[in-house]
């Protein structure tokens, strides 16, 4: 890989951890949800008193997390 290329793949990386972590501020300053954005199922009480910001039932969340790690760095 050029000089051009690494830079241009360090660019794009930059800029996907940019629009995580800009996910991550809009999630946490929200309100969350009442029903799941992946099943549409109701989210439990518990986990939205506990995570007022959560947008995912327990089961999905734990299901994004495995397959994020999945792509995760080691």
């Amino acid at each position: 890989m050029d000089e051009k290329h690494f830079e241009q793949a360090s660019a794009n990386e930059a800029n996907a951890v940019a629009d995580g972590l800009g996910n991550v501020h809009r999630a946490i300053q929200s309100r969350g949800q009442s029903h799941c954005e992946d099943c549409g199922d109701p989210i439990a009480a518990a986990r939205r008193k506990a995570a007022p910001f959560a947008i995912r039932c327990i089961a999905c969340q734990g299901a994004f997390e495995l397959l994020g790690s999945q792509y995760a760095k080691p």
